[in-house]
């Protein structure tokens, strides 16, 4: 498989939100505010990359008997890197996440590309799964983060872009408004998804 075919899969033909609708519980639960879409994206790169490297090294020398768990201590080990340097540098952003960010452990698009490419392919491949999974994933964050902020609080990072005159949609904030963002959004790529089938 040639190595940008890898990588750009990731992007849209096999998004892990839009396309495997998987990682849903960050999705849909930080996706209020632009800025936390971004945190949570970039968190999950980093572990998946750095995850991802890891276990592709050492492939061969990891028992297929304790596969599983070896993965997780080693997703946990950049979770936890993750997290402290949320508190750290970021503690106002790292409340915010909340307990998210230590999910990103069983987050089920990290294990799934574990499981799936990086223990059964050679670390530059796996580098680049891993990248085009974790940008695809924070795109998906992006853009719902960005409907939902934009309607739900007429800002964007914080700074007003309707005016005054707009009244902000109160459904957008909460939790069903992510339902609604998430289910309108794939329903517009099913529609383009179909149109250009044919």
């Amino acid at each position: 498989m040639k190595s940008y075919i890898v990588f750009i899969k990731g992007l849209w033909r096999e998004n892990p939100v839009f396309r495997q609708i998987l990682g849903m519980c960050p999705t849909l639960a930080v996706t209020g505010y632009l800025s936390n879409g971004i945190a949570m994206g970039l968190a999950v790169v980093f572990v998946l990359v750095a995850s991802s490297t890891v276990i592709s090294a050492f492939r061969r020398l990891i028992p297929k008997q304790v596969r599983m768990p070896t993965f997780i201590v080693i997703i946990a080990t950049f979770v936890v890197l993750v997290d402290y340097f949320l508190r750290a540098n970021y503690p106002f952003l790292s409340k915010k996440l909340g307990p998210y960010v230590p999910l990103i452990v069983v987050n089920c698009i990290i294990m799934g590309r574990q499981e799936a490419f990086s223990s059964k392919n050679p670390v530059w491949l796996s580098f680049l799964d891993a990248l085009g999974m974790g940008i695809g994933f924070t795109l998906a964050l992006v853009i719902l983060s960005t409907v939902r902020e934009i309607l739900g609080f007429g800002t964007l990072l914080g700074h007003p872009v309707l005016g005054q005159w707009f009244t902000p949609w109160v459904i957008m904030a909460l939790p069903p408004g992510a339902f609604l963002s998430l289910g309108v959004i794939l329903g517009i790529n099913n529609t383009f998804q179909k149109k250009s089938a044919r």
